[in-house]
C-alpha cells in the first residue's frame, strides 16, 4: 500500500501543479493579449464581458471604477487622450489567480484626457499593476506609478528642481559668474526684454551667445553697477518660476540711481531655461537714462 499511495499522491501533486501553471500561464496571455489590444491599437471594444468580468473593479482614489461600461469609459481617456502611443509589458507573472506586470506608457498628450485639452506634450512612464483573475476574465485592477512624475511631463505640475535652478542662476548673477548663469540656460533659449525697455532692441534673443551679447554685456558697460535685491521666487504650473525683485542699480552716463520693481517669468525644461520675460516700470529706466 505504501508503494502505491507515494506515486499515487506525487502524481496528484504533479497533475495540480501543471494545472496550476497551465492556468496561470493562460491568464497571462489571455491579460497581455487584451491591453496590448487596447492601449496600442485603440480596440476599446475588447473591454466586453468575454474579457472582463461584469463587476470588473479598479481599484482608485476617491472612489474605485467598477462595471464593464465605467471601465472602458475610464481607458478611453488614453485611448483618445494621446497619439504615438507604445504600451510595452516589460514583465508579466502570476500565481494563481493574481497576475503582476510592469508596463512602461509613451505617448504625445494630442487629445482631450478627463477633461484636459491638448497640450502636445510627450510623456514617458512606468508602473506596476496587481490583478485578479476570475474564471479567466479580469476582474480586479490596481495601478501603481508615480503620479507626480506624470502630472509634471503634463505640464500641470512643475518640477521641484526649478526653483533650485532659478535661485542659484540668481546667485551666481550676484557673484558675477556669468558663465554659470549662461550654463543654465538651454542652447535655443528664447529671451525678451520688456517692451520699452532699451535692452529690447535685440527681442528675441535666441540662445546664451545671444544673451550674453545683447544683454549682460551691455548691462556692464552702462552701469557702475547692477544688482538683484528682495527677490522671491513663486513656483507656478507647467515648469514655470515667477520671481518678484527690485533692480538697483547707477547708470555711469547719467550718474542716476535706478531702484524699480521687476518682475520675470522663467520657463525651464529638464533643468535648463528655455524662455524668459522681463516686467518692469520702464519710464523709470528710460528716466534714468536722460540727462
Amino acid at each position: 500500500m505504501k508503494n502505491f499511495i507515494s506515486p499515487f499522491i506525487f502524481s496528484l501533486l504533479l497533475c495540480l501543479t501543471s494545472c496550476n501553471d497551465s492556468k496561470v500561464e493562460n491568464n497571462i496571455k489571455m491579460y497581455s493579449n487584451v491591453w496590448d489590444e487596447v492601449i496600442n491599437n485603440g480596440k476599446l471594444d475588447l473591454i466586453n464581458a468575454t474579457n472582463f468580468d461584469k463587476d470588473i473593479t479598479l481599484i482608485s482614489s476617491p472612489e474605485n471604477i467598477v462595471g464593464i461600461e465605467n471601465f472602458k469609459n475610464y481607458y478611453s481617456n488614453f485611448v483618445t487622450g494621446f497619439s504615438d502611443v507604445k504600451f510595452t509589458m516589460k514583465n508579466v507573472f502570476g500565481q494563481d489567480d493574481n497576475i503582476v506586470k510592469h508596463w512602461s506608457f509613451k505617448g504625445t498628450h494630442s487629445g482631450d484626457f478627463f477633461g484636459i485639452p491638448a497640450s502636445g506634450k510627450t510623456v514617458d512612464v512606468e508602473g506596476t499593476t496587481l490583478v485578479k483573475m476570475k474564471d479567466g476574465k479580469i476582474a480586479q485592477e490596481q495601478d501603481f506609478m508615480d503620479n507626480l512624475v506624470f502630472y509634471q511631463q503634463l505640464g500641470l505640475m512643475s518640477s521641484p528642481e526649478n526653483i533650485g535652478v532659478i535661485d542659484s542662476l540668481y546667485k551666481s548673477f550676484a557673484t558675477g559668474d556669468i558663465p554659470a548663469v549662461l550654463a543654465s540656460l538651454d542652447a535655443e533659449v528664447i529671451w525678451n526684454e520688456a517692451e520699452g525697455n532699451a535692452l529690447a532692441d535685440g527681442n528675441p534673443y535666441i540662445g546664451p551667445d545671444a544673451v550674453l551679447n545683447g544683454v549682460f554685456t551691455r548691462i556692464g558697460t552702462d552701469h557702475d553697477y547692477f544688482n538683484l535685491a528682495n527677490i522671491e521666487l513663486h513656483e507656478m504650473l507647467n515648469n514655470q518660476v515667477l520671481a518678484k525683485l527690485r533692480y538697483q542699480a547707477k547708470i555711469k552716463r547719467t550718474g542716476k540711481i535706478i531702484d524699480v520693481q521687476a518682475a520675470h517669468l522663467w520657463t525651464l525644461n529638464n533643468g535648463k531655461v528655455t524662455r524668459f520675460q522681463q516686467y518692469v516700470d520702464t519710464k523709470k529706466l528710460n528716466d534714468a537714462l536722460k540727462k
